[in-house]
């Protein structure tokens, strides 16, 4: 019974991985990881050079491994108020190793005054995937007493192609007003074929929206911006085909300590879930403009997969921004709030 169990929950996983080739993966600190959420972020920070580096470990509990990372390096160029960057994101579905690699470069400007800016961001680059087909687990495979017969050939036609590469392409925007900052980005504007059959296989265009206000709980107080503290509600909106899901929550933010609390909607094709967060910045030569923030955070699916058969999902990040010796470009905005004000 344990072994047909087993095989159950694998053959759900590898469902699970090929439902995904339609999906995106979302990050629940989408704060840390900003060049992924919008391109329009990307160069938008205090410093010359920031990277970035997030891990994420979803339903750690159940066969078959769902992990994600994503790591970014973007350069601020004051003179026009945005910036150049490098951006890659590897993941790994299932229990046939399904593998998706993505390298892109990504470049953005901004417009504005020193009451707004308005960012824009473009991004290309290639994208990869590939799929070991002999791990696998068919019908023939499985006896029903004993469950699934390691070292079974199954009599399904398995094809050649395992490896595809493409070319992916996104576009995004960001405003910031005062306390209020919007955005939005269309990633796979090209719609890629990603087919290891021949057979066409576009992949969907993923609209993301992200909607967030600051609102500063020592507005009369003679305090240093340092000093104060914040409370910070955002809503991210992701459409991806007939995938939807919103996250909504709020981060207090005082000094280099920042909490949150989110609830992420799953739609029609996924679990919703409560998300905690927590994350710390380390001043490392502050009058230098350098940092370094860790951040942690843990999802509790609220419905369909429950947490007492996923154990949730957990999620890592390291961000790390520097000021440049040889910098000597005044800032484009000088006066204006920027984006890194919200996170």
């Amino acid at each position: 019974m344990k072994k047909i169990s087993y095989c159950f929950l694998s053959v759900v996983i590898t469902l699970l991985a090929f439902t995904a080739t339609a999906q995106d993966h979302q990050y629940s600190q989408f704060f840390n990881s900003p060049v992924y959420l919008n391109p329009a972020l990307n160069g938008q920070f205090e410093g010359d050079l920031r990277m970035n580096m997030i891990y994420r470990n979803q339903w750690s509990t159940l066969p078959g491994a769902l992990t994600y990372i994503t790591a970014s390096i973007d350069y601020n160029i004051p003179k026009f108020g945005g910036g150049v960057g490098l951006m890659f994101t590897r993941s790994n579905e299932g229990t046939a190793y399904y593998l998706r690699n993505n390298l892109a470069g990504i470049y953005s400007y901004s417009v504005g005054s020193d009451d707004f800016v308005l960012s824009f961001g473009l991004q290309a680059g290639i994208g990869n995937r590939t799929i070991d087909r002999g791990k696998l687990v068919f019908g023939d495979q499985i006896d029903p007493r004993m469950g699934y017969i390691p070292g079974s050939q199954s009599s399904a036609d398995l094809g050649q192609l395992n490896n595809k590469f493409y070319f992916d392409a996104g576009a995004g925007i960001n405003l910031v007003v005062g306390n209020l900052m919007a955005g939005g980005a269309l990633q796979h504007i090209n719609r890629p074929d990603q087919s290891f059959t021949g057979a066409t296989a576009k992949l969907p265009m993923r609209a993301t929206g992200h909607l967030s206000y600051r609102f500063d709980l020592n507005k009369y107080d003679n305090y240093d911006e340092d000093e104060k503290s914040f409370v910070i509600p955002s809503v991210v909106m992701y459409k991806q085909a007939a995938s939807t899901s919103v996250s909504a929550g709020m981060q207090y933010k005082r000094r280099s300590v920042n909490a949150g609390l989110w609830y992420r909607s799953g739609g029609q094709t996924g679990p919703s879930a409560f998300v905690v967060s927590f994350i710390f910045d380390l001043f490392i030569n502050k009058s230098g403009g350098e940092k370094l923030r860790f951040g942690l955070s843990h999802d509790a699916p609220s419905s369909k997969l429950n947490y007492s058969n996923t154990s949730g999902s957990t999620e890592g990040s390291l961000g790390y921004e520097t000021t440049l010796p040889s910098r000597s470009a005044t800032p484009k905005f000088q006066g204006s709030r920027r984006c890194y004000d919200f996170y």
